[in-house]
């Protein structure tokens, strides 16, 4: 949609300066449609358009997701509700399955890069910090690929900072909103791939450390997320309204949102370098594939919580089809999920 609405429609920039934008993205942490609508603000119009640009795109999907998070935490636990979302979570897993066999496939470009994404899913089952895991992954995949293309000497001491990292990233476990906002601030600033590797590390810092939410509100939450216009982060405003209210909305959203705008105002000029870089292109291999295992990993811890009976495995299982064979819009099937759930409780 961007493309058409900025290449093709207004001719605000060519095909090969929309594609450098596309590169960019991926390069950086952070939701990367967000972050490909800040850029393309910036190149328009500088610093106001990257601003607007931004805000734009944000806002309006952050307002429909808190109306919904004030629905559901007024109306949540009623049953109707509840058989809704019944019928929602299973669209959802086939969803996040067909985004990962298609970024699977442009993702693991070599044997070295599925070693780590085998590696990486077998680590976080063992209980390894999944930041650290990201890190590491794409670390160990730079520093391979640069020495193939430097042949030089790399101390392997170099790595070693690496096993800290999940002791400094463990946070106290309180729902309030510096907690929160801090929180949803790292995760915006160290997440790199789909929306959907959001999963992994909502689940390990709220789920897992903080006991503040459960996997069903977990999944609820990427469910809203997905219902509405706009990037799947606005998960992270329904989170904050579940645990704190409309501030803890607006903090959690501000938090996951901001680093996107200083990351795209510091990479947008660098662009040329960072593209032509083996060392910034082993990072990123590493660090996509490192992802996708994780977010593999989280959808099979979630997908034991949506898949409870035969009725919620046949819902997956046509919405994957429908997605993969007949390529249906992902909205379009998160809403008849919804309706199948409401039949099934109406119908009995």
């Amino acid at each position: 949609m961007m493309h058409d609405e900025t290449v093709k429609r207004r001719k605000w920039l060519s095909e090969a300066e929309f594609l450098d934008l596309v590169g960019a993205t991926n390069l950086i942490p952070g939701p990367n449609s967000t972050e490909m609508a800040i850029h393309l603000g910036y190149q328009r119009a500088g610093w106001p358009g990257l601003i607007i640009a931004g805000t734009c795109f944000i806002v309006p999907a952050a307002v429909l997701v808190l109306g919904l998070a004030w629905s559901y935490v007024r109306y949540g636990t009623a049953p109707q509700a509840g058989w809704l979302f019944y019928g929602i979570k299973p669209v959802i897993i086939a969803i996040i399955v067909q985004a990962l066999l298609s970024l699977g496939r442009s993702a693991v470009k070599s044997t070295l890069t599925g070693l780590v994404a085998i590696a990486v899913l077998g680590l976080y089952f063992a209980g390894v910090n999944e930041i650290a895991l990201l890190f590491a992954g794409g670390i160990f995949v730079m520093l391979s690929s640069g020495l193939k293309e430097l042949r030089g000497r790399v101390q392997a001491a170099w790595l070693l900072p690496l096993s800290g990292v999940g002791g400094l990233l463990q946070s106290s476990v309180s729902a309030n909103l510096p907690f929160l906002f801090f929180t949803f601030l790292k995760i915006g600033a160290v997440l790199y791939g789909s929306g959907y590797v959001l999963l992994a590390y909502l689940r390990a810092d709220l789920v897992v450390r903080a006991h503040l939410l459960t996997d069903q509100q977990l999944l609820d939450a990427v469910a809203i997320g997905q219902l509405t216009p706009g990037p799947v982060f606005t998960t992270a405003t329904f989170i904050g309204y579940l645990l704190a209210g409309t501030p803890g909305a607006l903090l959690a959203t501000l938090g996951i949102f901001l680093p996107s705008f200083v990351f795209v105002a510091i990479s947008n000029p660098l662009i040329p370098r960072l593209r032509s870089s083996p060392w910034i292109g082993g990072l990123l291999d590493g660090v996509t594939v490192a992802s996708l295992a994780l977010m593999a990993a989280v959808t099979w811890q979630l997908g034991r919580a949506a898949l409870v009976d035969g009725l919620t495995f046949l819902v997956a299982l046509l919405a994957f089809l429908a997605l993969v064979r007949f390529k249906f819009n992902s909205t379009i099937l998160v809403f008849a999920g919804a309706l199948i759930g409401v039949l099934s409780v109406l119908l009995g």
